[in-house]
């Protein structure tokens, strides 16, 4: 299949890499050349957290894709585009820690607490650090594959935690149009998972599509 060849030529992952980081590198472009609008600052703290949930939902898709298509090498894209939803989260937090309280530890550790949806979004990032530590072929050797899928779970938590910050962070300004995309994006692939996973335990086959 020309697909499958293609998904597994040498080059995949290092153009996948590089198109993972064009939006990183447009923002950094963005803040050295002023084009970020009129409040820079905002402007990077929603990016990274869009882009956050944009590489959730690729990598939640990656399993119905390649289970539906038949297409087994779309798996070995999983584990990058898992460490680049991380890498976004990362940013997010820096953008959040850097703008928003001066990276000052004592008012960002009294500021986490009082505020529900930096609560929520920083307990997802507490949530996804030990997915993105155990994602090395070391790690899973060292925790057997049932622990570590067992862990790697909680990225059902993690969708959940971040639409519910994404979700009070536009309550303020009443705008849900983008919430409700990304939330009927990793419903449906969570629907998915929790109806494979229905029928299995029935021993129902999940019909692919090959060719």
């Amino acid at each position: 299949m020309q697909v499958a060849r293609l998904l597994l030529h040498p080059a995949a992952k290092p153009l996948l890499f590089v198109l993972a980081l064009l939006p990183f590198a447009w923002l950094v472009y963005g803040a050295a050349t002023d084009q970020l609008g009129a409040n820079p600052a905002e402007y990077l703290s929603r990016s990274t957290g869009g882009w956050t949930l944009r590489f959730l939902c690729i990598t939640l898709a990656v399993t119905p894709l390649r289970v539906i298509t038949g297409t087994a090498a779309l798996a070995r894209f999983r584990r990058m585009l898992g460490l680049f939803v991380y890498f976004y989260a990362v940013l997010h937090l820096l953008a959040y820690a850097w703008f928003d309280m001066g990276f000052d530890l004592a008012d960002i550790a009294r500021d986490i607490p009082k505020r529900p949806f930096i609560l929520v979004g920083f307990s997802a990032f507490l949530l996804l650090t030990p997915l993105a530590a155990t994602s090395f072929n070391r790690a899973v050797k060292a925790l057997g594959a049932k622990r570590w899928q067992a862990l790697h779970k909680a990225v059902y938590v993690i969708a959940g935690l971040a639409i519910l910050h994404f979700f009070w962070m536009r309550a303020g300004k009443h705008n849900f149009a983008e919430v409700a995309v990304y939330a009927a994006i990793l419903a449906l692939l969570l629907g998915w998972r929790l109806l494979r996973f229905l029928t299995k335990t029935r021993k129902i086959p999940v019909p692919t599509v090959t060719g």
